[in-house]
């Protein structure tokens, strides 16, 4: 929130163009009028071509009174209620409609968008707002609370033209919150496109490596067919059957005897060109999921309820994704990659929202210098990097004063012991279930983490840090010798002045952790 009174909505919407007159005009053409209405029922103008007279403006004592409701009139500031507002009816182009985001908080804030604006445009607006870290992980998340059901818009996709679609009185919503798993299939592919789902790719492909043949199709906007178990619910009952999948450019199948891949025993299951995919979140809990990686695909025609639904569920959380990323690929093709590319491209150009350029501290944004000459170089060797780096991870584990403690004079000041609670990504008392689905809400990709107190001991905290899509949570200790404070994970032997000290350094160095520390969660207020 900015500083002052800052209005809930980013722009004003538009007031009553002129005070609209109540009660309807005295004259009339003629002859016996109307029966009299009833004050309790509608009112139905016929529409004529003959010229009707206008009233005289009546002077009136009251003051202009503004229109509480703006959204739901249309942009002729008639009364009548616009179809996009109420989801009934494709959005105009031209007009301006209002949409509300939420906050991970709860918190909302309402947007003047026009037809035409895109989801990647409306988080520009709200990272201005809230001044947030300009970055590629700012996502605009659709939530169907009613249905446990949620997925991450699309950079290019129509934000009005999504709330068009839900219908009336649902409680559906968007969500403004980071998502670090959104381009995360053209950073590590391999990874995410296990051997074993893209075998039929690899066995007719043989003289290509794994991560090459995942690559190429990433670069010419393409899928390799992907194929696995998943469990599927039956229509109308709560009954789960395993069946072998295979995700393909015309759809997707399962087969009714085994693995064959005969086109007798393959059985059509879903359009990918009709439909949209959500993750489930409480999927145990609605659906009877045997597991808690079942995922969604909701055709467009869907607009309430459960019935239509095409409910599925993995086996782990790297099936899923490998899915889900298929999904998308197969869907949008190569606008996901021109998304990606733009997103890099804003990240090399300079933000405005800062006196200084402003972005999240990732690998790409750190490299290794050798200060020991009179000036500093960059270091390009590879094996030098690593030497260097194992040099100073040794020089922080010695147990006298080093060169990057603070003072003696601040070690034990409570302002050291204290300075943490400034930071984005220290959660406070936050419990650990809490924990690991907020590291999920914003995506498990390694290197996500946030620092918490620890509800077991009371002057302790603890760092969870995700890694191969499992969220692992670390101890930090506090200790003190000779009047100074210090913080640990490894029983001392690496000591650190404060907890800034401690996360800026495994920022650079992996030190007792999987993975270095890259992005951390962080939740803003609208």
């Amino acid at each position: 929130m900015e500083g002052g009174a800052q209005p809930s909505s980013l722009r004003d919407p538009p007031g009553p163009g002129g005070a609209e007159q109540d009660g309807v005009p005295g004259e009339r053409d003629g002859g016996e009028g109307p029966p009299e209405v009833k004050r309790s029922q509608p009112l139905f103008i016929h529409s004529s071509s003959r010229p009707v007279p206008q009233e005289e403006p009546r002077a009136s004592s009251l003051p202009a009174i503004p229109n509480p409701f703006p959204e739901l009139c249309s942009p002729s500031n008639s009364p009548i209620l616009s179809s996009p507002a109420l989801g009934q009816g494709p959005p105009r182009e031209g007009a301006s409609h209002v949409v509300k985001v939420f906050g991970e908080d709860g918190a909302c804030r309402s947007l003047e968008a026009s037809a035409a604006t895109t989801a990647r445009q409306l988080c520009e607006t709200l990272v201005r707002r809230t001044r947030a870290l300009q970055d590629q992980s700012w996502a605009l998340v659709e939530l169907h609370q009613h249905l446990a059901l949620e997925r991450c818009l699309e950079d290019h996709e129509a934000v009005v033209e999504v709330q068009s679609s839900w219908p009336p009185g649902a409680d559906s919503r968007f969500v403004f919150r980071k998502n670090f798993a959104k381009y995360e299939l053209f950073k590590s592919n391999a990874s995410l496109f296990p051997e074993v789902m893209v075998s039929s790719c690899l066995e007719a492909n043989k003289s290509m490596a794994h991560s090459e043949l995942i690559q190429n199709f990433l670069n010419s906007g393409s899928c390799p067919e992907v194929q696995g178990f998943l469990h599927l619910r039956e229509p109308g009952r709560k009954v789960w059957k395993r069946f072998h999948f295979s995700l393909r450019r015309s759809g997707l199948y399962y087969s009714t005897k085994g693995t064959s891949k005969d086109p007798r025993h393959l059985q059509y299951f879903a359009d990918l060109t009709e439909s949209n995919i959500y993750y489930v979140t409480q999927g145990k809990k609605l659906y009877g999921t045997p597991t808690e990686f079942g995922f969604c695909i909701k055709p467009h025609k869907v607009r309430s309820g459960v019935k239509g639904l095409k409910l599925l569920c993995s086996e782990d959380e790297q099936s899923r994704s490998c899915w889900m990323a298929a999904f998308r690929l197969f869907k949008y093709g190569m606008q996901l990659y021109r998304n990606y590319q733009q997103a890099q491209a804003r990240l090399s150009q300079p933000s405005w929202i800062g006196p200084t350029p402003l972005r999240s501290v990732s690998d790409n944004a750190l490299v290794a210098m050798d200060f020991s000459g009179c000036t500093g170089r960059v270091i390009e060797n590879p094996s030098e990097v690593l030497t260097v780096a194992l040099e100073e991870a040794q020089a922080w584990r010695k147990k006298t004063t080093h060169r990057y403690s603070l003072p003696a004079a601040c070690q034990s000041s409570p302002l050291s012991a204290a300075i943490h609670r400034t930071q984005p990504w220290f959660h406070g008392r936050i419990s650990r279930e809490d924990t690991q689905q907020l590291i999920g809400r914003q995506g498990l990709v390694d290197g996500v983490f946030l620092v918490r107190e620890s509800q077991r001991n009371p002057k302790g905290f603890v760092l969870s840090l995700c890694h191969l899509q499992r969220v692992k949570h670390y101890l930090i200790l506090p200790s003190e010798e000779e009047g100074r404070l210090y913080f640990t994970m490894d029983d001392g032997q690496t000591r650190f002045a404060d907890l800034i000290q401690l996360v800026e350094f495994h920022q650079i160095n992996r030190g007792i952790l999987p993975c270095k520390l890259r992005h951390y969660c962080t939740c803003v207020a609208l």
